[in-house]
């Protein structure tokens, strides 16, 4: 077996571990559970990737974001370790193909999400896997006291009945002394497993300013602090005004939101990366397991939702191990608007009851049917449709999606469908008259079947790439097949698509979940009145309170945060009147020679001689060829 020392070489190209890392490693090695609590950029996907790769067999990884995912699972084929993830929207063929390879192909990582695991057919096929570790990442998830709840992490201890011998390791930046007894519970993991590593950042300074004019304080400090950097703001408005500001005072910047298509978003992350432009402008989704160690600045310019979003954020600056800034811009009016963002737009169980009868009138879903039905969702129809304010409704579906009712899925494309109205004969006939169309139709029957039989939905992305066709020559060629009638065709702009996982059944289907969303609304008061409390605290610091939170008990302040600032200058501005006021009485009795003058003062030298050069400077005294000190008169 090699060393975990070989591995992190040859695959990482470091020659020493990260704090805890190491100790983490050796531990789940002996075959141990573990609950890994490490900072953000504290190298938590190293602590299970190595042991994966010293062991025989695959390591399985529960994880919430696509995004994160796909990060993953690139970096480590482009390492050259054999990784797949399990993504939404295959085929049950392609799902069934790629558990196979899992089984059979020598690869060393899984990677998917909890409600993918819950899937009958990927339960009994990784029963058969040779698993060699199970990681839970993004670990707090699991709890419902947690910043990022997912239900369906409540039943990743489904693993550890598919394999009771295997170790498992759950992982997370952000736990308080609640979320971590909840993950332990829920994994059955022993408290004596809990490995923590101080989530304290030293190289990260934490300044908390409040400014009337944001804009303006941003502009100045990106001019004097010009390093690759990430702004975080609340809405996609916002990431398109702030760049337009910024490009105007020729600072590099670009926007970056959830309305953009894939193909955009990944052009940016590759223009961030490389730094073709130094600002990244983001709604809060961006960052998430992006490896870019050299952010120099994380700014927040408005407010966060909670203690543990902002703490995540601010650990994406300064990986590296360089001197860093976190810098929270805030006024008044941004506590009035955290509050009606997020207060008074949480879910109730009046507003999901209500949310979710409207959902079943708009698709017509009668009493009693309506379940695994699959629906295209506008969104903003659907609101307009029905006088529904936007920001409660949109918490509403998500709380829905959350406990399990519907399932929401995000994919700002196009939804393409067809049936052929002629037989497959016909079809023949008609590639032998086109032969232009055989790719195309020969690779859409090997793309999927049922195209004879019922309007089946497929992707045209996915269409073009395997037949090498572009997208805009898919979609022409298959407007004139169905102007031919040949097909019927429907091709929808869908920002969303919705499945109804249960049956229609109104209150009854909500009541079970209402204890839930009273429980979730009292504890984003919780979270919000955190945030209050810490952006308007002037007194301790910032990286004491931070921490507090956490549950750590930090002795010494950091002495370079907003308030250790402020009190360092206040406490300086207080020796230096002291020592202003100590030379004036001597002087003002005699002048004397500097040796003897600065031993008489009771203060640092350095404080002293500052003061005097102060004060020579502004001609209050004078200082003759032999160093003989005097007032002026």
């Amino acid at each position: 077996m090699p060393t975990p020392e070989e591995i992190l070489r040859e695959y990482w190209g470091f020659s020493t571990f990260k704090p805890a890392q190491k100790e983490i490693i050796t531990h789940l090695i002996e075959g141990n559970d573990a609950l890994a609590l490490l900072p953000t950029g504290g190298g938590k996907s190293i602590c299970f990737q190595v042991p994966a790769l010293m062991q025989e067999g695959i390591c399985i990884v529960v994880s919430p974001l696509i995004a994160l995912m796909q990060d993953q699972v690139q970096n480590l084929n482009a390492k050259g370790i054999k990784s797949l993830m399990l993504k939404g929207g295959i085929s049950l063929q392609e799902l069934d193909t790629t558990l196979d390879n899992c089984i059979y192909g020598n690869y060393k990582f899984l990677y998917l999400s909890p409600e993918r695991l819950q899937q009958d057919l990927v339960q009994e096929r990784i029963s058969k896997m040779n698993v060699n570790l199970i990681a839970i990442d993004e670990a707090h998830c699991i709890s419902e006291w947690g910043h990022d709840f997912r239900p369906a992490y409540r039943k990743t201890n489904i693993l550890k009945e598919l394999h009771p011998e295997i170790p498992v390791v759950a992982l997370t930046a952000t736990a308080t002394k609640r979320v971590q007894s909840d993950i332990l519970e829920t994994l059955g993991i022993d408290v004596s497993q809990v490995f923590k590593y101080s989530f304290k950042r030293n190289n990260i300074q934490f300044l908390i300013q409040k400014e009337e004019d944001k804009t303006h304080h941003l502009i100045g400090f990106l001019k004097k602090h010009p390093g690759s950097s990430i702004i975080y703001v609340r809405n996609r408005k916002a990431t398109l005004e702030l760049k337009e500001v910024l490009l105007q005072h020729q600072i590099s910047a670009d926007a970056y939101h959830g309305g953009l298509e894939t193909s955009q978003k990944n052009k940016l992350l590759e223009g961030w990366l490389k730094e073709r432009f130094k600002v990244m402008i983001a709604t809060t989704a961006f960052g998430m397991g992006i490896d870019k160690e050299n952010v120099q600045n994380v700014i927040h310019f408005h407010l966060p939702e909670s203690l543990e979003s902002f703490f995540q954020e601010a650990g994406r600056a300064g990986r590296n191990g360089e001197d860093a800034t976190s810098l929270l811009l805030y006024n008044d009016h941004d506590f009035l608007l955290l509050n009606n963002q997020f207060l008074k737009n949480i879910a109730t169980v009046k507003s999901v009851k209500l949310v979710y009868k409207k959902l079943n009138a708009y698709f017509s879903i009668a009493y009693g049917e309506g379940e695994q039905t699959e629906h295209n969702f506008n969104f903003s129809d659907f609101c307009k449709n029905y006088q529904l304010p936007f920001a409660l409704t949109y918490n509403s579906l998500e709380l829905l999606d959350r406990v399990g009712v519907i399932k929401l899925t995000k994919e700002f494309s196009k939804k393409t469908a067809l049936q052929f109205l002629i037989s497959s004969k016909q079809v023949f006939y008609f590639l032998e008259r086109n032969p232009s169309y055989e790719e195309l139709l020969k690779t859409l029957f090997r793309l999927k079947g049922g195209f004879f039989e019922h309007k089946t939905s497929f992707s045209i992305d996915r269409l073009s790439e395997k037949s090498g066709v572009t997208p805009e020559m898919i979609e022409n060629k298959l407007e004139y097949l169905s102007k031919e009638k040949i097909i019927d065709l429907s091709i929808a702009n869908q920002d969303t698509s919705l499945v109804f996982l249960v049956t229609r059944e109104d209150d009854i289907s909500i009541n079970p979940v209402s204890k839930y969303i009273k429980q979730q609304y009292s504890l984003k008061e919780e979270k919000i009145k955190a945030v209050t409390l810490f952006v308007s605290s002037k007194e301790r610091c910032k990286v004491k309170e931070l921490l507090a939170y956490f549950g750590e008990d930090e002795k010494e302040d950091c002495g370079k945060c907003s308030v250790c600032l402020k009190r360092k200058k206040k406490h300086t501005r207080k020796v230096y009147n002291d020592v202003y006021q100590q030379i004036l009485v001597i002087l003002e009795k005699e002048e004397m020679p500097l040796k003897q003058l600065v031993p008489k003062i009771e203060a640092k030298e350095e404080d002293t001689l500052y003061l005097l050069r102060a004060m020579l400077d502004k001609k209050l005294i004078s200082i003759s060829s032999n160093n003989i000190i005097q007032l002026k008169k």
